[in-house]
């Protein structure tokens, strides 16, 4: 599963914002999740950003497409 999304555009405060959760949250599942959406918006491709997590790439696909959809994790 290959996500379609070609970029994430994150504002500063958004960028700010999930930066802070990552330094805050105990949950590893929800700093990965946070970590592909940040670096997708940095122009990384999931596969990258799958190999350098060290995860799935549906496992990065997943929360990007949520987050894009939703504006969630």
């Amino acid at each position: 599963m290959i996500s379609l999304i070609k970029s994430i555009n994150l504002t500063t405060k958004e960028k700010r914002d999930l930066e802070a959760l990552d330094d805050t949250s105990r949950d590893g599942r929800v700093r990965d999740r946070i970590k592909a959406v940040l670096l997708r918006s940095e122009g990384w491709s999931t596969t990258m950003i799958a190999q350098a997590l060290r995860l799935h790439e549906t496992t990065i696909c997943r929360p990007i497409d949520y987050y894009v959809s939703k504006n969630k994790l």
